[in-house]
């Protein structure tokens, strides 16, 4: 089985190596990754004898956000600690390349038994902590083998992944690299059993980080008068923030600007794709929107909506806004959900949101409306003008924060009872 997964890495790499030509995503990946070994030997220089290393995995930036409350809770507990972060994904690495939280930052090395042990080798991790779901099982047969500390957190299990299907067993013993696995949520008894390591429900790290913005100042530091720009332009706050949206949800968002009921709002387009050419569609649907980036002062506040043309700015978007449109859930995937929540802003989503247990509670305490054509669109928009109506939403919103924090600080207090921290 090892022989067949590790062929289809190589597969893979050759895939990617040809999909370069064509996708600018597979060519940053490629790019990213040339001269891995002298980059990685570079970046530990600055690690001392005997100095503590602690590596986080994340595939790419969500994930990244959900490990972050705990990897600063490791550096503020002992400062002294080298933490070293690795991504998989370019559209992670290219936005926390600079991240001042790590010693150093850099690509996970495609999984080879070859870039496996050199990998390790260098590294000499006192502590690894993957995020979720990055299984390479390579990489975790190696850690297995050496027996070096190892967790995983925020995981989620569910019955149609491959671990628990027929041919799983191969798979589910590679879990055992991990000496403990901290979940999000209850799995169903039958299937946790099956598990080979100990499990605990602690909950979603991503809360935490979502606290921790939602109590950040924002009118500090470079972008201090971008923000600004934002807070004249929401005025009174009757805004709509439409967050990581994807064509599908653009297209509402459209017919909604334009109706009646619309009045008096404004309303603030962030896209999943901010690619040159779909900056100019939105530019074309939604005329009269200026790009965030060429909004010139004092304009804000005449213009009734804004596209937003960069990564980083959207979590802190929402505070200034009333209700919150999260993209994804026509299709592709749901995005966060928790962030505008934790500002107590009412959500619309998608129909497609039941692999994502923070939306589904948020749609049973109607903190969140389901929307998928023009008529669910008015239907909701027209609830949440009634003002009890919004008050009870926005309650349940930031009830469900209040309810979920707090499982950054377990992990931390179980990796400090065994001194791995």
């Amino acid at each position: 089985m090892r022989l067949l997964y590790t062929s289809g890495i190589y597969l893979y790499l050759v895939g990617v190596h040809l999909a370069q030509w064509f996708s600018p995503k597979a060519r940053l990946w490629v790019q990213g990754r040339r001269g891995w070994r002298e980059a990685l030997g570079k970046g530990l220089q600055s690690r001392r004898a005997g100095q503590r290393l602690v590596w986080m995995h994340c595939a790419s930036l969500g994930e990244f956000e959900q490990g972050r409350p705990v990897l600063e809770g490791i550096k503020t507990r002992n400062p002294d600690v080298f933490v070293m972060l690795t991504f998989f994904s370019p559209s992670g690495y290219m936005v926390r390349r600079n991240y001042e939280g790590a010693d150093l930052v850099c690509y996970l090395p495609m999984d080879t038994p070859g870039n496996v042990r050199y990998f390790l080798d260098q590294v000499r991790a006192d502590l690894i902590i993957f995020v979720k779901y990055e299984f390479w099982f390579n990489f975790l047969h190696t850690m297995a083998r050496r027996a070096i500390p190892a967790v995983l957190i925020s995981a989620r299990f569910r019955p149609g992944q491959l671990f628990f299907r027929w041919y799983g067993g191969w798979f589910r013993r590679h879990l055992r690299a991990f000496q403990f696995i901290f979940l999000q949520d209850a799995m169903a008894p039958e299937w946790e059993t099956l598990l080979p390591v100990p499990t605990k429900v602690v909950g979603d790290t991503r809360v935490d980080r979502v606290v921790a913005l939602s109590a950040a100042a924002l009118d500090t530091g470079p972008r201090l008068a971008s923000w600004r720009v934002i807070s004249s332009f929401c005025g009174d706050g009757r805004v709509l923030i439409a967050g990581s949206c994807w064509p599908p949800d653009e297209v509402l968002l459209r017919e909604l600007f334009l109706s009646d009921v619309f009045t008096g709002w404004k309303l603030i387009l962030a896209p999943h794709d901010i690619s040159e050419a779909h900056l100019r569609q939105l530019e074309q649907m939604f005329p009269g929107f200026p790009r965030f980036s060429q909004l010139d002062a004092g304009e804000e506040a005449q213009v009734r909506g804004v596209i937003i043309d960069n990564i980083g700015m959207l979590a802190g978007l929402y505070r200034y806004g009333a209700l919150a449109w999260i993209g994804g859930g026509m299709g592709s995937g749901l995005h966060n959900t928790l962030e505008p929540a934790a500002f107590g802003l009412p959500v619309f989503i998608g129909p497609r949101y039941q692999k994502f247990p923070e939306a589904v509670q948020m749609v049973a305490t109607g903190a969140a409306q389901v929307v998928e054509d023009s008529s669910s669109v008015q239907a909701a928009w027209a609830h949440w003008q009634d003002e009890s109506a919004y008050a009870r939403a926005s309650a349940a919103a930031r009830g469900y924060i209040e309810q979920h924090k707090g499982a950054s600080q377990r992990i931390l207090e179980w990796l400090c009872a065994r001194n791995w921290i």
